[in-house]
C-alpha cells in the first residue's frame, strides 16, 4: 500500500461548522487515513491510500457537498511510514488474522505482517496520524507490547533492528541483455517495503539482495523480477547471517544499548573504527558485489569500500558490536568460499589507505564538522551513452549510491550533473561507479560547493523529490523543473487511419503525467512529452497496448530529430570559428556545435522543442558570416542504377576492342582449317605434306619453337582482358568464396581463369620442347566470354533501372522549397520568406500558390482551391479543399492561394513514408524468391561438379574411341597428336558448361517481376507491401467486407425527408430551419446528419438558436428554437435576387436600386424579427410521440415501417404539438460497391460482408449489393474469429476493412487490404492499402497480382528450360546428332537468358488496371439486387445461417438484448481493448425505436 497527501482547494466554507463538515464526511470515506481543513487557507489536506482513493475522487466529493473544490497541486506527494514491532501475547483471546484486521480498520494504519511463528506483528503507520502508544491500545482485549523501538522516518540503512534480522538472498537472473535490465530490476526491486539493498550483476547474470524477512519473503522478490520479464531462480536457499553465540547475545542487547548511545553518537561521532583487510582470490567486479553486498548486510558496519587493484577492504564498523575476527570470517564465507584474508602488516596498511580516501560512510549527518559544506555538485564527462537506456541506467545506479542526493545526466551533452555529500562519497567514486558500468567517465575541472539549508539523511531519489520546496535553493529548483517534461517515441503498430490516431491521443490526454501526444500514422510513431516523475515510456506504451495496438520504446530514436548540417561563408581564422561556436552553445536549446574551418561546415545539434534550423541559421547570420544548408542529394540516383551501367558499358568496351582481333584471328583459322581438310579429301596430299602446309601459314610461323604468331598474338589481346576486362568479376568471386558461398562470380571466373591457365601451360611445355607443331590454345575464350557476359549485365541493369521509374517519380515529387509567411492578428500577411522544404518547422504557416508544390504535410488554414493529388492517391479528379481540410505533400495546388499549417515535416510526411513504403516493398522477398535463392545456392557446386564430371568423361571416352571425338571435333587435322586433341576436347566441352549454366535469371526471374508490379501498383493508387503479400492475393478464395465505412460511406446520412403538412401552414425551409437548429446541440450521429442536411439544403452554415435542449435516450429531444426568421429571410433573399440575375432585359440602376433597398430593410425589421416567435420542437420515434401526446397516423406508420425494413432509420418531427415531418437516415452504400463485389464473384471469388451491425440493417446492405453470405452483430474482437474460421475450412481469405476496428482481422486475414482516403493510408495491419476510397482498387489488386504471379512463373520457365537444356547441349550430351557448342556460344546464350527475363517482366509495366466502364459494360444486364429469402444471415459468432427475414420472437428479443448490451459496453473503457470492444463507427440499430439504445438524437 502507498500512503500519499494532497492538498485540495476548498471555497465557499463560511465557518468552523463547514470544516466539521467536510472533515466528518471525507474522513468516513474508505481509503482516507486523515484529513485537515483549514478555514484561513481555504484548503484541505487529506492523506490517503493511492490504492483506493485518488484526488480526482476526494475533489468530486467536496464538490458534492457545494463547496468550490480544486487540486493545488496536480501531483500527490508521498507520506513517510514508520514501522513498529509488536509482541501478541500467547494467551490471546484473538487469532493472528482477527488482530491484523482490527488494527487494519483504525485511521492511519497502512499495513500489518505476521512473522512466520505468529508471535510478532510488523505494523506499518502514518506518524503524523498515529503513534506506538496509540497502537498497542487498538485491539480492545488483547494487550500489545513493542518489541522492538520505532524506526525513525529516514533512518533507513542506520537502525540497527532491521539490520540484524536481514537476510541475503543470491538469485540466478536469465534474460537480461544490457545495463538498461539491470537498471530495471534494481528500480524495481529496490522500490518494494522490506528491500535493503539490492546488486545486479549482468556478467554473472546474479542479483544479490538484503531484504526483511518479516516484511516480504523471497518467493514475492523472484515473482516481482519474473513480473519485470525476466527469469528468476534461487542459486542457494537464502542464508541468515552467520554469527556465534556471543554475537547473537550482543545483538539482542543491540537495540536498546543503540538507543541508549544514539546521544553520545550524535555528540562524538567517534564510536566507530576503521580497519584494513587484505583479501586475495578475487577476479572481478562479481566478487568485489559480492564482498560489499555481505559485508555491508552485517550489523553495526557502516560502511564498506573493497579494492580488485589493491586487494583489500576498508571497513568502517562499531566494535562494540561486533570483532574483526568476525568481519573477517563472513568475508571468507562469502560464495564461492575460496577468498583468503588476512590483516596487513603496518607499513601495508599505510599504504593501502590513502588509495581509499573516501570510503562510502553511512554514519548519520548529523556527526559532520559545522564548517563543513553539507552539498557539492560535481560535472563528470560521459562518453559511450548511446540512447535513453544508457541515461536511465546510470541515474538508477548511482542515485542508490549513499550520500549521492540528484543525479542529471544529458545524453546530448555527454555529461552528468551530482549532487552529494562529500562525507560520504567523492567525485572519483563516482566516476569509477560509472566505468563500471562500461562507460568512459573522466571530471571536469571545476566542482561546485552548494549550500543546502537543511541537512538530509541519504535518501533514495524518489523521497528527495517529495521534499517541501523550502528545503532546496532557488537554483537547484529551477534545474530540477527543467527536467520534470522528458519526451519519448513509442513505435505503435496495428493504426489503420486518422480515426486510431484519434483514438491513442484522445486517451493518453486523460493520463495523469502527460503533456502532449502526436502520433503520425504513416510513420507508425508517438511523440509524447510526459513527466518522468508521474510516469515512464514503458507505461505510455502498455497504455497504448491496452487500446489494442502494438507499442515499443524506441530506445535510440529522436535524435536526428535535431541535427543542422550547415555551409558557413565569411570564416577566416580560428577565432571566427570559436565565435560561432561559443555564441552557439549559448543559444537556449543548441546541445552541440563544431565547426571545421577547413571545410566551411558546421555540424549543430539541437533541441527541436526549444529552437529551429532558421533560428540557429539566423544566429550565425547575426555574427556577419553567410550560411546555407548542406544540399542533400533529393534525387531517386540509387535508383536508377546509372554507375553500374557506366561501370558495365566500360567493362564491355574493353572487352570488346580486345575481343574483335580475337574474333578475326579465330575466323581465319577455322577458314584456313576447312580449306586444308577440303585440299586433303580432293587433292590426295599425304600427312607430312599437309603437315608442311599448314606450318608455312603466316599465322603458324614460329616466333620460337613452340610460340606461333597466332598464339603470341591471341595472349597479347586476352591478357588485358583478363586483368582490366575480369576485374570486378574476381573481386566479387573473391568475396563469395570467402563468405562460403558460390555465385555467378565464382563460374564465370573458373571458366576464364581455366581457359587462360590451361592455354599458358600448355604454350610454356611446348617452348620448353621446342615442339615443331603449335598447340591448340583457349586464349580466345576469355575476351569473348567477358564481352557477352558485360554486354549482358549492362543491359540487365538498364533494365532494372526502368523497373524502378516508379519509385523514382515518387521521390521526385517531393519540393525543394517553401515559402513561409508570418501573420498577424486576423490573419493579415506581415512577412513572407523563401527557404529550403528542410527548414520548415513543426507549426510554421506556409504559403503554396497555384501551380505549386505542397512542400509538407499540413491543414488548411486560410484560402479556397482545387488541389491536385493524382500523383499520391491516384484519383485523377481534383479535389476541393477548404480551411480545416489536410493537404498531402507532393500534391499540385491548382488555382486558389492556400496557407497551410505544418503538421508533419522533413521524413514525417506523407509522401516520405510512401517511397519508405514503396523502398521496402521492392526490396522484400516473396516467398517463391527465396526458393530460388536456396536454388542458387546449390546451383553453382552443382555446375561445377557437372564441369569436372564433363571433363574426365569426354577424356575417358576420347581414349576408349578416338574416332567419336575425331569424327565430331570441328578443325581436327593429322598435324596434332591424338592425346592433345582429347584434352583440348574434354577442356572445351567443360568450359563451356561453366559458361551457359546461369542462376542470374533463376535470381532475376521473382524481384524484377516483384518490383514492377509494386512500382505499377504504386501509380495507381495500390501500394503493396513486398513481395510476400503480392503473390499470396492471387490465391485467395473468399474477399470479406467489413459494412461500415468500406461497403458503406460510414457516416449517415438524410436520404428522404417527408413533410407531413401543407406548406402554406409551414413552408417546407422554415420546418428544415428549425429541424436543422434543433438537432445542432446534439452529438449523435443520427442528429449531426440532420443537421448537416438541412444547412446544404438552406445553403447557410448558421442556423437559429436552441434553447431547453433536453435528450432522452433511446428516445429524442425536445427544445425551443427562436432566430430563425433572419435565416429565412436570408435564404428569400438570394432566391429574389438569382430572379433578378436570370431576367435579362432589366436595366441595371433598377438593379442596384432593387440590391441596395432590401438592404436598409433588413437593418430596419431583424431586431424585431429575432424575437418574433418561439418554437417547441420534438424530433424522436414513435414512443417519443406517444410520450407527449402526439398520435402517428397509420400511414406514417407504415412508411416508418417500410424505411426500417429497408435498413434505415426513420425519426418524427413536430413543431408546437403537430407532426410535420418524416426524416429517414442511413449509411449510404458506395456508388460503386455493387460493381466491385459483381466482378469479384466472376473472378471466381466468394464474397461475405461483415458487419457489428444489426441483421436487419446488414440485411438490407447485402440485398442492395449482390453479396449473398453475411455475419451480423459480430463484435471486432470476433472479427478475428470469423476469418481464422474461414481459414481453417482451408480457405484462403482476404479481409477489406477502413480499419476503424478492423486492424486485428486485417492481421489476421491471409492478405489484408485497407481502405484509406488522401493521408488515412493504412500502415502496419494491412499487407496492401489502397489510397483512394474506391472498391474497384480491391478487384485491381487481386488482378495485378494474379497478372504479377503469372509473370513470375513465365520467368521461371524461361530460367529453368534454359538451364535443363543448355547444360547437356554444352556437356556434348548431343554430340552423336552433331550439336557441339564453343564456349564463346555458351556466354552468349547465358547473357541472352538473363536479358530475356528482365524484359519479360517489364511487360509488367504495360498493366491496366479495369475499368469501370468496361466492367459494367460487360455485366449489363446480369447485375440484381437479391432478394431477402437469397441472404444467408449469420448472426454473431455462432453459424447457424437463417434464410428467411422473419424471426421468431425469442431470436428477436436475443438480437435486440445483443445489440443493447453491446451498445451499452462500447463506451466503457476495457483494459485488455477499447479498439476491440467498440462497434462498427455508428451502429444505427433499426427495429422499433422503443428497443433501439442506440438512437438518442
Amino acid at each position: 500500500m502507498e500512503a500519499k497527501s494532497v492538498v485540495i482547494g476548498v471555497e465557499g466554507m463560511t465557518c468552523n461548522s463547514c470544516v466539521q463538515t467536510i472533515e466528518e464526511h471525507i474522513g468516513k470515506m474508505n481509503g482516507v487515513h486523515h484529513i485537515e481543513v483549514s478555514l484561513e487557507d481555504k484548503n484541505a489536506v487529506v492523506i490517503y491510500d493511492s490504492k483506493v482513493q485518488s484526488p480526482a475522487v476526494l475533489r468530486e466529493a467536496i464538490h458534492d457537498m457545494g463547496f468550490d473544490a480544486a487540486l493545488a497541486d496536480s501531483n500527490p506527494q508521498p507520506v513517510l511510514l514508520d514501522t513498529i514491532f509488536l509482541t501478541i501475547p500467547t494467551q490471546s483471546a484473538l487469532t493472528s488474522k482477527q488482530i491484523c484486521g482490527a488494527l487494519l480498520k483504525n485511521k492511519g494504519i497502512v499495513d500489518v505482517k505476521m512473522s512466520a511463528d505468529q508471535k510478532t506483528a510488523v505494523v506499518t503507520f502514518i506518524s503524523s496520524v498515529t503513534n506506538g502508544k496509540q497502537i498497542i491500545h487498538m485491539v480492545p482485549g488483547v494487550d500489545l507490547s513493542i518489541s522492538a523501538p520505532e524506526v525513525a522516518p529516514g533512518a533507513g540503512e542506520d537502525a540497527s533492528w532491521p539490520q540484524a534480522s536481514s537476510v541475503v538472498l543470491r538469485l540466478r537472473v536469465e534474460g537480461m541483455s544490457c545495463h538498461s535490465c539491470t537498471s530495471t530490476i534494481e528500480g524495481k526491486i529496490g522500490k518494494l517495503q522490506g528491500i535493503q539493498r539490492i546488486k545486479v550483476s549482468l556478467d554473472n547474470q546474479e542479483a544479490a539482495v538484503v531484504y526483511q524477512p518479516h516484511l516480504i519473503t523471497a518467493e514475492e522478490i523472484k515473482q516481482q523480477i519474473e513480473a519485470a520479464g525476466f527469469t528468476a531462480s534461487s542459486k542457494k536457499q537464502p542464508r541468515p547471517l552467520k554469527l556465534s553465540a556471543i554475537e547473537l547475545e550482543r545483538l539482542r542487547n543491540a537495540p536498546l544499548k543503540g538507543a541508549e548511545l544514539a546521544p553520545k553518537e550524535n555528540s562524538t561521532g567517534n564510536d566507530t573504527q576503521t580497519v584494513v583487510f587484505r583479501i586475495d582470490g578475487m577476479h572481478c567486479r562479481s566478487c568485489v558485489l559480492n564482498i560489499q553486498s555481505t559485508v555491508s548486510a552485517l550489523p553495526s558496519v557502516t560502511s564498506v569500500v573493497v579494492s580488485l587493484e589493491k586487494k583489500s577492504a576498508v571497513i568502517n564498523y562499531n566494535p562494540n558490536l561486533i570483532g574483526i575476527d568476525v568481519l573477517r570470517k563472513a568475508i571468507e564465507a562469502v560464495s564461492p568460499g575460496t577468498f583468503k584474508v588476512s590483516l596487513p602488516d603496518e607499513g601495508e596498511n599505510v599504504a593501502l589507505l590513502p588509495t581509499l580516501a573516501s570510503p562510502l560512510k553511512l554514519s548519520p549527518p548529523a556527526s559532520r564538522d559545522a564548517g563543513q559544506p553539507l552539498t557539492q555538485v560535481v560535472v563528470i564527462n560521459i562518453e559511450g551513452m548511446t540512447c535513453n537506456s544508457c541515461v536511465q541506467s546510470i541515474e538508477g545506479v548511482l542515485s542508490r549510491k549513499a550520500g549521492v542526493k540528484s543525479v542529471h545526466v544529458s545524453l546530448a551533452n555527454c555529461n552528468g550533473t551530482i549532487e552529494y555529500d562529500p562525507l560520504q562519497t567523492s567525485p572519483e567514486d563516482l566516476r569509477s561507479s560509472i566505468e563500471d558500468m562500461g562507460f568512459d567517465a573522466s571530471l571536469s575541472e571545476a566542482e561546485l560547493p552548494v549550500a543546502m539549508a537543511q541537512p538530509s539523511p541519504p535518501l533514495r531519489l524518489e523521497s528527495q523529490k517529495s521534499e517541501p520546496p523550502s528545503r532546496a535553493s532557488p537554483a537547484h529548483l529551477a534545474g530540477q523543473e527543467a527536467k520534470t517534461i522528458s519526451k519519448c517515441y513509442i513505435q505503435v503498430t496495428g493504426m489503420t487511419c486518422a480515426s486510431c490516431v484519434a483514438n491513442i491521443e484522445r486517451n493518453l490526454r486523460r493520463e495523469d503525467g502527460i503533456h502532449s501526444i502526436l502520433v503520425a500514422l504513416m510513420a507508425g510513431k508517438a511523440e509524447v512529452r510526459y513527466n518522468p516523475a508521474v510516469i515512464h515510456p514503458s507505461a505510455i506504451a502498455e497504455l497504448i497496448r491496452e487500446l489494442g495496438f502494438g507499442a515499443t520504446v524506441m530506445e535510440n530514436y529522436g535524435e536526428g530529430d535535431g541535427i543542422l548540417e550547415l555551409v558557413v561563408r565569411g570564416m577566416t581564422c580560428a577565432s571566427c570559428v570559436h565565435k560561432i561556436e561559443s555564441t552557439l552553445m549559448k543559444t537556449n536549446g543548441v546541445l552541440y556545435c563544431s565547426v571545421a574551418l577547413a571545410t566551411n561546415k558546421a555540424h549543430i545539434k539541437y533541441d527541436p522543442e526549444i529552437i529551429g534550423p532558421r533560428d540557429v541559421i539566423q544566429v550565425i547570420k547575426d555574427l556577419g558570416f553567410t550560411t546555407s544548408l548542406v544540399k542533400k542529394d533529393r534525387s531517386a540516383s540509387h535508383l536508377d542504377h546509372k554507375q553500374e551501367i557506366r561501370q558495365w558499358k566500360r567493362s564491355f568496351v574493353v572487352s570488346l576492342v580486345f575481343c574483335i582481333p580475337v574474333m578475326g584471328l579465330m575466323i581465319y583459322m577455322m577458314v584456313m582449317d576447312s580449306r586444308l581438310s577440303d585440299a586433303h579429301a580432293h587433292h590426295n596430299m599425304s600427312d607430312e605434306e599437309l603437315e608442311a602446309l599448314h606450318s608455312s601459314m603466316a599465322l603458324e610461323y614460329q616466333l620460337l619453337p613452340g610460340l606461333s604468331v597466332m598464339n603470341f598474338l591471341s595472349f597479347l589481346l586476352c591478357v588485358p582482358v583478363q586483368i582490366f576486362g575480369g576485374w570486378h568479376f574476381y573481386i566479387q568471386a573473391y568475396k563469395a568464396l570467402k563468405h562460403k558461398t558460390a555465385n555467378m562470380d565464382v563460374l564465370i571466373v573458373l571458366a576464364t581463369s581455366i581457359a587462360f591457365v590451361y592455354s599458358f601451360v600448355i604454350l610454356l611445355v611446348a617452348m620448353a620442347e621446342k615442339a615443331k607443331v603449335n598447340p591448340v590454345t583457349f586464349f580466345d575464350t576469355p575476351p569473348m566470354l567477358f564481352v557477352f557476359i558485360s554486354l549482358g549485365r549492362w543491359l540487365e541493369h538498364v533494365a532494372k533501372g526502368k523497373t524502378s521509374e516508379a519509385l523514382a517519380r515518387l521521390i521526385s515529387l517531393q519540393a525543394t522549397e517553401a515559402t513561409i509567411v508570418t501573420l498577424g492578428p486576423d490573419n493579415v500577411l506581415l512577412s513572407e520568406e523563401q527557404v529550403d522544404v528542410e527548414l520548415v518547422q513543426r507549426g510554421d504557416v506556409v504559403k503554396v500558390v497555384p501551380g505549386g508544390k505542397f512542400p509538407v504535410d499540413g491543414r488548411v488554414i486560410e484560402g479556397h482551391s482545387m488541389v491536385d493529388e493524382s500523383l499520391i492517391t491516384g484519383e485523377a479528379m481534383p479535389v476541393t479543399k477548404k480551411p480545416g481540410n489536410t493537404v498531402i505533400a507532393g500534391s499540385i495546388n491548382q488555382n486558389g492561394s492556400l496557407l497551410i499549417s505544418a503538421t508533419h515535416v522533413g521524413a514525417d510526411t506523407t509522401l516520405s513514408q510512401i517511397v519508405k513504403l514503396v523502398e521496402e516493398a521492392q526490396t522484400s522477398k516473396a516467398p517463391i524468391q527465396q526458393f530460388a535463392d536456396k536454388l542458387s545456392g546449390y546451383f553453382v557446386p552443382c555446375i561445377v561438379a557437372v564441369s569436372v564430371v564433363t571433363l574426365l568423361a569426354w577424356i575417358i571416352i576420347g581414349f576408349v574411341d578416338f574416332e567419336i571425338v575425331e569424327k565430331y571435333f570441328l578443325g581436327y587435322n593429322k598435324s596434332i597428336s591424338a592425346a592433345e586433341v582429347i584434352i583440348r576436347f574434354a577442356f572445351q566441352a567443360s568450359i563451356t558448361v561453366l559458361c551457359i549454366a546461369c542462376p542470374c535469371s533463376l535470381g532475376l526471374a521473382t524481384p524484377t517481376a516483384v518490383m514492377v508490379g509494386t512500382g505499377v501498383g504504386a501509380q495507381n493508387g495500390i501500394l503493396i507491401k513486398g513481395g510476400e503479400p503480392l503473390e499470396m492475393a492471387h490465391k485467395v478464395k473468399v474477399v470479406v467486407f467489413d459494412k461500415t465505412g468500406t461497403i458503406t460511406h460510414g457516416t449517415p446520412e438524410v436520404t428522404q425527408v417527408k413533410f407531413l403538412v401543407e406548406g402554406n401552414q409551414l413552408p417546407h425551409n422554415k420546418m428544415l430551419a428549425i429541424v436543422g437548429t434543433a438537432e445542432s446541440n446534439s452529438e449523435h450521429p443520427l442528429g449531426v446528419a440532420i443537421t448537416k442536411y438541412c444547412k446544404k439544403e438552406l445553403d447557410s452554415e448558421t442556423l437559429g438558436t436552441c434553447t431547453d435542449f433536453q435528450v432522452v435516450p433511446g428516445c429524442g429531444i425536445s427544445c425551443k428554437v427562436t432566430n430563425i426568421e433572419a435565416l429565412l429571410y436570408r435564404k428569400n433573399k438570394m432566391v429574389e435576387e438569382n430572379n433578378i440575375k436570370n431576367v435579362t432585359l432589366v436595366k441595371i440602376e433598377e438593379n442596384t436600386d432593387e440590391s441596395v433597398q432590401p438592404a436598409l430593410i433588413i437593418d430596419a425589421e431583424l431586431p424585431t424579427a429575432m424575437t418574433s416567435q418561439k418554437y417547441s420542437v420534438l424530433i424522436g420515434n414513435r414512443e417519443w410521440m406517444n410520450r407527449n401526446c402526439l398520435l402517428v397516423k397509420n400511414e406514417v406508420d407504415r412508411a416508418m415501417t417500410e424505411h426500417e425494413r429497408r435498413g434505415r432509420t426513420a425519426v418524427l418531427a413536430a413543431v408546437d404539438g403537430v407532426l410535420c415531418g418524416l426524416i429517414a437516415i442511413a449509411d449510404t452504400v458506395k456508388p460503386e460497391a455493387e460493381l466491385a463485389v459483381y466482378t469479384l464473384k466472376s473472378m471466381g471469388l466468394e464474397v461475405v460482408l461483415m458487419t457489428g451491425d444489426n441483421s436487419k440493417t446488414a440485411r438490407s446492405i447485402a440485398s442492395q449489393v449482390g453479396i449473398t453470405k453475411v455475419f451480423a452483430e459480430v463484435l471486432p474482437s470476433h472479427k478475428v474469429a470469423k476469418v481464422k474460421q474461414l481459414q481453417d475450412e482451408g480457405k484462403r481469405v482476404a479481409m477489406v476493412g477502413d480499419g476503424i476496428n478492423d486492424s486485428p482481422a486485417l492481421a489476421m486475414a491471409n492478405v489484408g487490404i485497407a481502405i484509406g482516403t488522401g493521408t488515412d493510408v493504412a500502415i502496419e495491419a494491412a499487407d496492401v492499402v489502397l489510397i483512394k476510397d474506391d472498391l474497384m482498387d480491391v478487384v485491381a489488386s487481386i488482378d495485378l497480382s494474379r497478372k504479377t504471379v503469372k509473370r513470375i512463373r513465365i520467368n521461371f520457365v524461361f530460367a529453368l528450360i534454359y538451364n535443363l537444356i543448355g547444360v547437356p547441349i554444352a556437356a556434348g550430351v548431343f554430340l552423336p546428332i552433331g550439336l557441339v557448342l564453343q564456349p564463346w556460344m555458351g556466354s552468349a546464350a547465358m547473357a541472352a537468358s538473363s536479358v530475356s527475363v528482365v524484359l519479360s517482366s517489364l511487360l509488367l509495366k504495360m498493366y491496366q488496371k479495369p475499368s469501370s466502364e468496361k466492367l459494367e459494360f460487360r455485366a449489363r444486364g446480369q447485375m440484381r439486387h437479391k432478394s431477402p429469402s437469397e441472404i444467408s444471415v449469420h448472426v454473431g459468432i455462432d453459424e447457424t445461417g437463417t434464410g428467411s427475414p422473419k424471426l421468431s420472437l425469442m431470436d428477436r428479443i436475443i438480437n435486440y438484448s445483443r445489440a443493447s448490451i453491446n451498445s451499452l459496453f462500447s463506451d466503457k473503457r476495457s483494459v485488455n481493448s477499447v479498439v476491440l470492444n467498440e462497434p462498427d463507427k455508428h451502429s444505427l440499430l433499426v427495429g422499433d425505436f422503443g428497443e433501439d439504445d442506440d438512437t438518442a438524437l
